[in-house]
């Protein structure tokens, strides 16, 4: 009975990696044992996390635990949002309609460009001169 009110996932964006556990409950959020308000200081981080869940009206029904790591402060909030719509598809299934229209569900592939040798960095190229 334990393990079937108990919902993971997983969500990754950048070099951020979100594992996201959902339990039935009040409406917590803990971020690597913090509370939400703690951990992501910037208003608009917190309401990237809570959209899945105001969408879906599982605001104050569900507990949401993630362990949070990689990357900053950004890419983890988007890491945190796949997780959580992830894991309420595993909760409700039904509920993949209205996550998918939103966007929730589609993972960001922006990621960092590497750097390419005889140049400065992924782009920028060292000056010409021309004596």
């Amino acid at each position: 009975m334990e393990a079937a009110t108990k919902f993971r996932a997983l969500g990754r964006r950048k070099e951020s990696v979100a594992r996201v556990t959902l339990t039935p409950g009040n409406g917590q959020i803990n971020v690597n044992g913090r509370p939400v308000a703690k951990y992501f200081l910037r208003e608009t981080d917190r309401i990237i996390i809570q959209q899945p869940l105001t969408d879906t009206s599982n605001v104050g029904k569900l507990d949401v635990r993630a362990n949070l790591s990689g990357g900053g402060l950004t890419g983890q909030a988007g890491a945190l949002r796949l997780g959580i719509a992830r894991a309420l598809i595993t909760m409700d299934p039904a509920l993949k309609d209205v996550l998918r229209k939103k966007g929730y569900l589609t993972r960001d592939p922006r990621t960092k460009e590497r750097k390419k040798y005889g140049q400065k960095g992924a782009r920028k190229r060292f000056q010409w001169t021309k004596r």
